[in-house]
């Protein structure tokens, strides 16, 4: 897998992300998935995959602390692209029982509860939306933090046990955000807000202009790796 992952890296390290999602849509039908957020860069992805194959499964991950933004953009994308993006939740009862056991805003009190918090809302689920695929497409970015830039295209997620696939790793916020223009790609106005990257409410805010996206995610913690976790755990062996 290492050595056919590497080969892949080199044979597409110049290919547009069209050219890299036609390819792996063609080897792995109905077994590749995208996970979106809603983000700018996974709209991005929406629109080119809606005009290559309408097929194909595209989720999100509903964690229940959503802003109503994010659920406006979900309904707007639905509909200009003809498609319907699956919600995912996480389970009900454990959910009840981590707000019952550490208070339903536990994740301001420690990296550990709200790392918990994340792995119950977000991991559990994605693991679930997964299963069975072969291939997970993600709309992470090089630029966007220390933990992603030495994410490569083609990857092997250990934990998850499936490739993942960043078609746009290489681009630059620009870049996003000349596409979404030019093709007109429906976007959370958060991003018109000062919300550069957009997760649960309670745990995103604005940031100034020229600060680091990531410093809107988790602000109270003082990390430089600040992640829910779902891009953490890749291995490329």
């Amino acid at each position: 897998m290492k050595q056919k992952l590497e080969d892949l890296n080199k044979k597409f390290r110049e290919a547009r992300p069209e050219e890299v999602l036609g390819f792996v849509l063609k080897e792995h039908p109905g077994k590749a998935a995208f996970s979106t957020s809603l983000g700018s860069e996974d709209q991005v992805l929406t629109d080119m995959i809606a005009k290559i194959d309408k097929g194909i499964k595209i989720f999100t991950l509903d964690t229940g602390r959503q802003f109503y933004e994010t659920y406006d953009t979900l309904d707007k994308t639905n509909g200009k692209y003809d498609i319907n993006i699956e919600i995912l939740f996480p389970d009900a009862q454990e959910v009840e029982i981590m707000v019952k056991e550490k208070g339903i805003n536990l994740f301001y009190d420690s990296i550990e509860n709200r790392r918990f918090c994340c792995n119950l809302r977000k991991l559990k689920p994605l693991k679930r939306a997964l299963k069975g695929y072969e291939v997970w497409i993600t709309g992470i970015r090089r630029e966007q933090s220390v933990t992603r830039k030495n994410v490569e295209l083609f990857e092997w997620d250990e934990e998850l046990q499936i490739v993942k696939i960043s078609p746009i790793i290489n681009w630059s916020e620009k870049e996003v955000w000349n596409y979404i223009r030019a093709h007109k790609v429906p976007y959370n106005i958060l991003h018109d807000k000062g919300y550069p990257s957009i997760g649960c409410a309670p745990c995103t805010r604005a940031v100034e202009k020229g600060e680091n996206s990531r410093n809107g995610r988790w602000w109270w913690e003082n990390s430089d790796t600040k992640e829910c976790g779902i891009h953490l755990h890749v291995k490329t062996s």
